[in-house]
């Protein structure tokens, strides 16, 4: 007997809401939806501490691959300034939580009541 599954168009159907962040006082708008294989990538070369140029490469990708192109170029300018400084904690923390709206899980276990 032979073995098949049919996957679907995955969550096409399912409608994105917008999702944008803020900092410095300027606004990013962010796609509502992301290829999987985005995250995959981010999760892989992240974890490689053997090449940490690899890991902070695959961040800045995801950055160009998630904000829309007019926040990109913003976004992009802003982390290179000189004025304002956005340090490497807020930077993960913008890819934390960014992961989390896109795979609809937190990243962090909830705190205990």
């Amino acid at each position: 007997m032979a073995r098949f599954r049919d996957f679907g168009s995955g969550n096409q159907d399912k409608p994105a809401e917008p999702l944008s962040f803020k900092l410095h006082g300027e606004e990013f708008s962010c796609k509502p939806k992301m290829q999987g294989r985005v995250l995959l990538d981010l999760v892989s070369k992240s974890s490689a501490q053997d090449n940490p140029g690899e890991a902070a490469a695959i961040v800045n990708k995801f950055f160009e691959l998630v904000l829309v192109p007019e926040s990109y170029t913003r976004f992009d300018a802003l982390v290179q300034s000189d004025d304002k400084i956005v340090d490497v904690e807020q930077l993960s923390e913008i890819v934390g939580w960014l992961v989390e709206q896109y795979s609809d899980r937190p990243t962090q276990r909830p705190a205990a009541s």
